[in-house]
């Protein structure tokens, strides 16, 4: 595997953060546009999740996927997320959830 420098190191890291930000904007304004802020708002704390990273030594690894390592990112949790797409109740916080995990798998390709 190519080194990594420090700044392709960085660059991906803040394609990485700004995905994070956007792509539930994006989802929140096409399907949930009568509340589309509020909506947001939910899908983004659902970043919440990578508080997960606190508990792994070292807790940033850049060569490490954390889907299916950290504790919420493991994939019968993966299966939970989906699965709450179709409990209307919690249904904002699956959607945040599942474009997390998705975002996440990218930087494992």
């Amino acid at each position: 595997m190519a080194l990594l420098t420090f700044e392709s190191l960085l660059i991906a890291f803040l394609i990485h953060i700004v995905l994070h930000l956007l792509l539930p904007l994006v989802v929140a304004w096409l399907f949930f546009r009568d509340r589309w802020k509020r909506a947001w708002l939910i899908m983004l704390a659902t970043m919440l999740v990578d508080l997960d990273h606190l508990a792994a030594d070292p807790i940033f690894d850049p060569e490490r996927c954390s889907v299916g390592f950290h504790l919420l990112h493991t994939w019968p949790a993966v299966g939970v997320y989906v699965a709450a797409l179709f409990v209307p109740r919690v249904r904002l916080v699956g959607a945040g959830l599942v474009i997390h995990m998705g975002l996440d798998v990218l930087d494992c390709l």
